[in-house]
């Protein structure tokens, strides 16, 4: 008796490979932490995605592996330790896990270091993983096969509908701290613009042109420049913007510690602050309070974040449904004595 052949989607197993959750991601045309759902049996995804994952689950004869149970602790990773910012990150962890009595981690390696720290992060199976501030899409595929649930800190790329995420409104604390600026009288604001390929500063930058069209501004490229987020770099960039023959009244920084290299540039061109230069931050760590004059910036809430994404992280530790895949907390705009208006507004 004929029967019909197999449609020119489906797929025959390939005997070379292993079938796991990546073959069957592939074969279904989803994402590996699709298919995860789809086998531990939670919610967000499609009937006919779901559909689809279980009848080549079924066909391929997929069984979850039966490795040890994971570990009662949370695992932090750094890309890098920034000593003052990711202070402020533990102790928002650290708070979290203690209080649901789940030991706390801190691993730190790049996205170019060798494979064996990051497989040591999946061999230990943690209870879930927080990670500042990306993971590969590898990455990503390798805990998901591993049933290992995770959290990405403050991304600095897109990332798919399904990846849970915390963040923090940048292009609003951009768009704060330029209107500040404006309404203070300055006209010729300038933007130490962190790198051009990091999401949050991509978001920081247009908060600031975003403000300056709102206030009849136009964006004068002569006044944005992009740099790393160092103290040096704000420096070096601050010097440059000094330099120009006319000046800029004000400038607003990606980050605090740009922020901080403003204030030596302006220190060598002797300028006071803000009587001649008034400076904005992004961030606002427990040190800017303290330099002369107490910086004037965004306040990031790095422990509410790091609260909220453990919180999230363990609630895909318990094999709960999150309430929402990402999670945006808002900047507020702290204004201390480095802002003032412009030298000719305040003479008159």
């Amino acid at each position: 008796m004929a029967t019909d052949g197999p449609s020119h989607d489906e797929r025959r197993v390939d005997s070379s490979r292993p079938v796991t959750i990546a073959y069957i991601a592939e074969t279904a045309g989803v994402s590996v932490p699709t298919v995860s759902k789809v086998i531990n049996g939670k919610s967000g995804v499609s009937a006919d995605t779901r559909a689809r994952v279980e009848e080549l689950v079924t066909r391929y004869g997929y069984r979850k592996p039966s490795g040890p149970s994971r570990s009662n602790v949370v695992e932090l990773v750094f890309r890098e330790l920034k000593d003052m910012w990711a202070v402020e990150i533990i102790r928002g962890v650290e708070e979290v896990a203690r209080r649901h009595g789940v030991g706390l981690m801190v691993s730190r390696f790049g996205l170019h270091d060798s494979t064996p720290s990051w497989d040591d992060t999946v061999s230990r199976r943690p209870k879930c993983v927080l990670s500042v501030a990306q993971l590969s899409a590898a990455e990503r595929e390798q805990l998901a096969a591993k049933g290992i649930p995770f959290v990405v800190f403050d991304p600095t790329a897109e990332l798919p509908d399904d990846v849970p995420f915390v963040g923090t409104t940048n292009w609003s604390g951009g768009r704060a701290a330029t209107r500040h600026l404006t309404d203070l009288g300055h006209r010729r604001i300038a933007m130490i613009g962190g790198p051009q390929d990091v999401l949050f500063c991509v978001a920081r930058l247009d908060g600031y042109r975003s403000a300056l069209h709102a206030a009849g501004l136009a964006v004068d490229p002569e006044l944005v420049v992009h740099t790393d987020l160092t103290r040096e770099d704000g420096c070096a960039a601050a010097r440059s913007l000094l330099a120009l023959p006319e000046r800029p009244t004000a400038i607003f920084a990606a980050n605090d510690l740009q922020a901080l290299g403003v204030y030596q540039a302006a220190r060598e061109a002797g300028l006071r602050i803000p009587d001649d230069l008034s400076v904005v931050g992004f961030d606002d760590l427990p040190v800017v309070a303290w330099v002369d004059p107490p910086l004037t910036t965004v306040h990031q809430p790095l422990t509410e974040m790091a609260v909220a994404a453990t919180e999230l992280a363990l609630t895909l530790g318990r094999g709960e449904q999150a309430p929402q895949a990402g999670l945006e907390i808002a900047t507020t705009l702290t204004v201390r004595g480095s802002t003032a208006p412009p030298p000719s507004r305040a003479a008159g």
